[in-house]
C-alpha cells in the first residue's frame, strides 16, 4: 500500500494526495496518517513537495472527504449506512461506537476524532443523519481537519524519508496512543527548536 501511495504521488503530485485523502476521508481503505507523514517527508530536505502547498491541498482534501460524507449521512440515513455501510468500512460496531461518542461528546467527537481510526470516518455521517447545521459542521470540522493535517505533516517533515517505515511500525505494534505521542512530542520538539532560533537571532541583533 505504501509502495502505491509513492507511486501515485510521484506520477500525480497534488492531485493523488488531494484524492486519495478524499476518499479515505469517506471510508476507502486508505492509511490517513501513513499517507500524510510521507507526503511531510516529501517536504524536507528540498524534496519535490512543498510544506505549505501541501497543507492546503491536504486540507481540501480532507474537508471534502468530511463535506460528502456529511451529505450522505444527511440524505441516506442511519439505516443506510448500517446496510451498505460496510462495503466501505463502517460496519455496525464501528458505527455504534462512533454514535455512543456523538452522544456523548457532540461535535468534538467531529473534530478529534480525526485522531481515532475507524471513528473519524463514521463522525462526519452521523453529523449529517442527526442534522446538524452546516456552519456548525464545517467549523468543528474545519478545525479538527487543520490541526491533523498540520501535525501529521509537521512530524513528517521533521522525522524525514524514514517517516512512512516509522509510522508503519507504530500503528501495527503499538496502536493511535503511541501514534499522539510520537506527534505531541515532534511539535513540542519543532516548537523548542523554533524558539531557540528565534532568542539566538534576537541576541545576534542586540550584541
Amino acid at each position: 500500500m505504501l509502495d502505491d501511495i509513492l507511486l501515485l504521488i510521484e506520477h500525480y503530485g497534488y492531485i493523488a494526495l488531494f484524492g486519495l485523502l478524499a476518499v479515505g476521508i469517506v471510508g476507502l481503505p486508505v492509511p490517513d496518517e501513513i499517507l500524510m507523514t510521507t507526503v511531510g517527508s516529501l517536504t524536507s530536505n528540498g524534496g519535490p513537495l512543498s510544506f505549505c502547498k501541501s497543507l492546503l491541498v491536504s486540507y481540501a482534501g480532507t474537508m471534502t472527504g468530511m463535506l460528502v460524507s456529511y451529505f450522505l449521512g444527511k440524505t441516506v440515513g442511519k439505516p443506510f449506512l448500517y446496510r451498505y455501510g460496510k462495503w466501505v468500512k463502517l460496519t455496525p460496531q464501528r458505527l455504534d461506537l462512533a454514535e455512543g461518542w456523538f452522544k456523548k461528546y457532540g461535535l468534538w467527537t467531529v473534530a478529534f476524532g480525526y485522531y481515532v481510526p475507524g471513528v473519524r470516518h463514521f463522525t462526519c455521517y452521523l453529523a449529517g443523519v442527526s442534522a446538524v447545521s452546516l456552519w456548525r459542521y464545517l467549523l468543528y470540522a474545519g478545525t479538527g481537519a487543520l490541526i491533523w493535517c498540520a501535525s501529521f505533516l509537521t512530524l513528517g517533515h521533521f522525522i524525514g524519508v524514514n517517516a512512512p517505515k516509522i509510522m508503519h511500525l507504530i500503528h501495527h505494534y503499538m496502536g493511535i496512543s503511541a501514534i499522539v505521542i510520537v506527534i505531541v512530542a515532534a511539535i513540542g520538539i519543532a516548537l523548542f527548536m523554533w524558539i531557540r532560533k528565534r532568542g539566538a537571532s534576537k541576541q545576534k541583533k542586540t550584541g
